[in-house]
């Protein structure tokens, strides 16, 4: 362990940083210490529990059986870890926001863990790396994905290109068009990028024909990779969160996160990550929710989303596709209906319609506090956070700022010196055009359309 002080300060320690000798070697699995068993996929022909062998069509078998482990950490191989150390350039640094604490005039202590300093500029390159390694030791050829923002896309491209894989990526048709950088990087690795919906396969060229101008979704682009896998036997899906093997593979940030907060001395009271599909978050709280779990600590934990796809806060526990053409088995968790047409907010990680099966179980429990936020007041705190901090947050990650500084003020208003930590996901040096909408003041909040109340997997 290293720290670097503050030249300015030579006792006020601002960064701790590990050695890549202390990368963890293990992943955390939550799946032993929920409070209950999570519900299983159902097929939705014949209303019976998915064999997980069925399951190895779409994904190697390595990962299947990472799904349903009930193992409390996972070894990680030593061909992943090297590739944490020389090309994911783990461990990542935490900082405190010590130029944000007093932008405040708040007794509280802020830390984020940083995750853009990674190649592609998010945490995804986590699970990426671990899924190309296992798709590469069974022999796929190609890989298959979608991606919103593009950050899944570029790290799911970068390491297929550090293992020696084809992929192709469907993003999401608004952000395709808002980010288009995301593209270039994307296609620096190698990868073929498209629109989604697409005219590359049945499904999308459907929607395309219903409307030319359809904005797309999470959903829509992940029923167009599948269809994709579905008609090559030498290709594999790869997913960027939802599914527990993805969400285990991030657990490398909250493991090296217990590492750095025990150097700095501190004990986080609050913990704060964004929720899209729910790996940011995850990958961050799941090793901290653990030990409360078990008993061993009484840490907070706070998900946040947009308003506009409200899948925690307002969506319902039922099951339902994880796609929108209904091509996946149907997963118990919490989501707005897979038809929910989610609005073109800029945080494009954010735009789906539902959760994790195990975060969800954790919000029933009362374990995870969910908030929702609109996205001129989540850019307003992006704002005020590169003022004082000197980076500029990803969309997504901006929501975990905004809740961090509302809790920073709730402190200042009570006198409580309180520790709260959130993870910085990604930079947003490659989603400038919301920003310069919020700056030019035309970026527009989004109500959310009609929520279903049911889904029951309903097409």
């Amino acid at each position: 362990m290293a720290v670097v002080e503050d030249d300015a300060a030579p006792m006020d320690i601002l960064r701790f940083d590990l050695s890549p000798r202390e990368i963890p070697t293990s992943w955390y699995n939550i799946l032993p210490d929920l409070p209950e068993e999570v519900p299983p996929p159902i097929d939705p022909r014949t209303r019976e529990p998915v064999d997980p062998a069925l399951l190895t069509r779409l994904f190697p078998k390595t990962l299947v059986q990472q799904e349903v482990s009930k193992e409390r950490f996972l070894e990680i191989p030593a061909e992943v870890l090297e590739a944490y150390r020389s090309f994911a350039r783990r461990p990542t640094p935490l900082f405190r926001a010590r130029n944000l604490e007093k932008a405040l005039g708040t007794p509280a202590e802020i830390y984020y863990k940083y995750e853009g300093v990674t190649p592609t500029g998010s945490h995804k390159i986590n699970t990426a790396l671990a899924q190309a390694y296992y798709n590469k030791l069974e022999g796929v050829e190609r890989l298959v994905t979608e991606t919103g923002a593009g950050q899944w896309g570029s790290a799911l491209s970068a390491a297929s290109s550090y293992f020696g894989l084809k992929t192709r990526v469907y993003m999401v048709r608004v952000s395709y068009m808002q980010k288009p950088y995301r593209r270039t990087l994307m296609e620096l690795f190698g990868a073929e990028v498209y629109p989604s919906p697409s005219d590359k396969t049945s499904f999308g060229r459907s929607l395309l024909k219903e409307d030319p101008n359809h904005p797309g979704s999470l959903g829509i682009a992940i029923s167009e990779a599948i269809e994709d896998v579905l008609g090559d036997e030498k290709a594999k899906y790869s997913l960027g969160s939802v599914l527990n093997h993805v969400l285990l593979h991030q657990t490398v940030i909250g493991l090296e996160a217990m590492k750095q907060f025990e150097e700095a001395g501190v004990s986080p009271d609050i913990m704060i990550g964004a929720v899209g599909g729910g790996s940011n978050f995850a990958g961050f709280t799941y090793p901290f929710i653990g030990e409360r779990l078990r008993g061993s600590r009484n840490t907070r934990f706070i998900a946040v989303e947009p308003r506009a796809s409200p899948s925690m806060t307002r969506g319902v526990y039922d099951y339902d596709f994880g796609d929108t053409a209904g091509m996946t088995p149907l997963l118990k968790m919490h989501t707005l209906g897979h038809k929910y047409r989610v609005p073109p907010i800029h945080a494009g990680g954010l735009r789906y319609h539902g959760v994790a099966p195990t975060l969800s179980i954790l919000i029933n429990h009362g374990i995870v506090e969910p908030r929702a936020y609109h996205q001129t007041e989540v850019f307003g705190a992006a704002h005020m956070f590169t003022k004082a901090e000197g980076i500029v947050p990803a969309p997504e990650s901006a929501h975990a700022v905004k809740a961090a500084i509302d809790e920073a003020l709730k402190a200042k208003e009570s006198g409580r010196r309180v520790v709260i930590a959130f993870n910085l996901s990604g930079h947003g040096l490659l989603d400038l055009q919301g920003y310069r909408e919020y700056l030019d003041g035309s970026l527009q909040d989004f109500e959310p359309e009609e929520i279903p109340a049911k889904t029951r997997g309903r097409s």
